[in-house]
């Protein structure tokens, strides 16, 4: 091996006319090697993080529920997909996602029976009966020591437990009257841009179909809000537009359906089915 090493410094010395040069081929190939090295090495880590941060999903912008949209988040398995669903709770009108806490809050965890409800008179009376859970007016009139049990509450799922706050629950009777008459002006103030009510978590955002005007703002943000694809249709009598599954201009600003053909008038009907049923918008008025 010394020997074949001998030959070929020799070789390349009477080729090149420069004494020694298998050891400077040497060092440089050492040092290219242990640049590249170094190099990937210190690369690694900023690739890794870098598809870190692209797998890192945005949290959802916050958004308002109902009492009925908020049963879903309980946990169990979704018919649908069969995947677990997140679990969900509410304390005085403050949605927390307590999915990192399932084993407490999920399916057989001691505190399931709480998972998709309202339940800050439960937990302020350290209490599991049912005549507790959905009672929103309940948070006002607790006594001074109930009253200081749930802000630990949340002041424990907020800071200590760090759940993420998902929105707002607004009750029923805080809702407007589902047969209040709206006009094409007052249709148009509630877009998703305007002021946020008090126990809300989102601008109303409101969307006219059929004869029907749906609140977006609950559930729909992420579609009807500012900035998004459908937020055109937002404050506006979209049936024409929902029913030709159009964005033409000329179709969200004519509210007349009559002159369309039955097939048309029939994806108007299921986008009315979407909202009422499977999204869960409340109906707070109707068209004038």
């Amino acid at each position: 091996m010394i020997e074949i090493v001998e030959k070929l410094s020799a070789y390349l010395d009477s080729v090149t006319g420069i004494e020694g040069v298998l050891g400077y081929l040497l060092i440089i190939i050492v040092v290219m090697i242990g640049h590249n090295f170094l190099n990937k090495s210190s690369q690694e880590p900023n690739g890794a993080t870098q598809q870190e941060e692209e797998e890192e999903e945005e949290p959802d912008p916050p958004r308002n529920f109902t009492a009925e949209q908020l049963k879903y988040f309980d946990g169990k398995n979704d018919e649908k997909t069969k995947e677990p669903k997140p679990v969900y709770l509410s304390l005085n009108g403050i949605v927390f996602d307590v999915s990192e806490g399932r084993n407490f809050y999920g399916p057989d965890g001691p505190y399931e029976q709480f998972a998709g409800h309202e339940c800050g008179v439960a937990l302020a009376k350290m209490s599991f009966d049912a005549e507790f859970l959905d009672d929103m007016e309940g948070c006002e009139t607790l006594n001074f020591g109930e009253k200081s049990e749930l802000e630990g509450w949340i002041e424990k799922f907020t800071h200590y437990r760090c759940y993420p706050v998902m929105g707002r629950l607004v009750p029923a009777n805080k809702l407007p009257s589902s047969d209040r008459i709206l006009s094409k002006e007052e249709l148009a103030g509630y877009d998703g841009s305007g002021e946020v009510p008090e126990g809300y978590a989102a601008a109303p955002i409101y969307v006219g179909a059929g004869d029907k005007v749906f609140d977006c703002s609950f559930g729909g943000v992420t579609f009807y809000g500012p900035n998004c694809a459908y937020n055109r249709f937002a404050g506006k009598n979209a049936s024409r537009a929902l029913a030709k599954m159009s964005f033409d201009p000329e179709d969200t600003e004519n509210t007349n359906i009559d002159d369309l053909p039955e097939k048309q008038k029939k994806v108007l009907q299921d986008w009315i089915k979407t909202f009422e049923e499977r999204k869960g918008y409340p109906i707070v008025g109707r068209l004038q």
